[in-house]
């Protein structure tokens, strides 16, 4: 078992910052990969980014892009995402997730085995 805590969602401004974390706990000795999803309201979970379990390569949505930046700190067991000229329509809940068992994708929900609670972030216009 694994276990995710996002913590860092809150309201921001367009073109401010916010920085997620997610601290993952259980099964210590694994080291998966790990990614980021959002939800709008009324939308499907979507990817985000990801990083693999060495901390490279990482994978963006086009979306994303050039604003957020994911990372890790295996001694601390966290990942980040960093975002920054955040807009209106970044407005979601966030997620981060765990893949385990290395299904050879990435970019849907069915291929993480663990997902935290998720944090809100509001973007105001």
């Amino acid at each position: 078992q694994v276990q995710l805590v996002e913590s860092g969602g809150g309201l921001v401004q367009a073109g401010g910052s916010l920085r997620l974390s997610c601290a993952a706990s259980g099964r210590a000795f694994t080291r998966p990969a790990m990614a980021w999803f959002r939800q709008a309201p009324g939308k499907e979970r979507e990817f985000v980014a990801r990083i693999s379990a060495s901390g490279v390569p990482t994978y963006y949505a086009d979306s994303v892009k050039g604003r957020f930046t994911i990372s890790r700190d295996n001694a601390k067991n966290t990942v980040y995402l960093q975002m920054n000229s955040l807009k209106p329509e970044d407005t979601a809940n966030y997620y981060c997730a765990a893949d385990i068992t290395f299904s050879g994708s990435m970019y849907y929900t069915r291929d993480y085995d663990y997902w935290g609670q998720g944090t809100q972030v509001r973007v105001s216009s």
